[in-house]
């Protein structure tokens, strides 16, 4: 009797870490899925760059080290492999984008040519978009992470390599300038 008692005691925690693993698996293949839908984003992004860079160049001669900058922070979020290395090239490129609006404000005739004014309606799209793939990513990874983090399941974590993943967010240097108040100048 007491043999069966162990018996059922072993099964019924092998069924609970297979449940517990199998749902860590679950969490971390929907986090990936998630950043695919962000990767999409992306891409659309990273191909609308060039045609800004060019479109600005006719008109921002001088500003060559901004536009090198965006063209090096795409190149640099291209590469990218790992779901975290893209994240932060990521937050680059934004930031080098941000940079970009600012220095537009300074060319009239730039902000009233129709190709930069139809390229900058198709980026704040792809930028909407990519706000809204970052929330629901950012859903998924926190999700993962409580699963990883709570008990009983860091306990399955810990010994199958369940790692706490990081958020995408928009990092220090475009917090800070989102957190600024707008300029209205007449």
């Amino acid at each position: 009797m007491p043999v069966l008692i162990l018996l059922v005691i072993l099964l019924v925690l092998a069924f609970w870490i297979m449940s517990a693993y199998n749902t860590l698996v679950r969490l971390r293949n929907h986090r990936q899925n998630a950043f695919a839908d962000i990767d999409v984003q992306l891409r659309q992004r990273h191909d609308l760059v060039p045609q800004l860079v060019e479109t600005v160049k006719g008109y921002a001669g001088h500003e060559r080290e901004l536009l090198t900058k965006i063209t090096q922070a795409r190149s640099i979020a291209m590469s990218a492999r790992t779901i975290d290395d893209k994240i932060v090239a990521e937050q680059q490129l934004s930031s080098a984008l941000q940079g970009l609006k600012v220095q537009a404000e300074a060319y009239p005739d730039l902000k009233a040519n129709q190709n930069f004014l139809q390229l900058q309606e198709q980026l704040s799209e792809i930028e909407n978009k990519l706000a809204a793939s970052r929330r629901y990513f950012n859903g998924a990874t926190t999700e993962y992470n409580t699963a990883a983090e709570s008990f009983p399941g860091n306990l399955v974590a810990k010994n199958f390599g369940f790692n706490r993943e990081i958020l995408f967010d928009l990092g220090q240097d475009t917090r800070r300038q989102m957190e600024e108040p707008p300029k209205v100048q007449f």
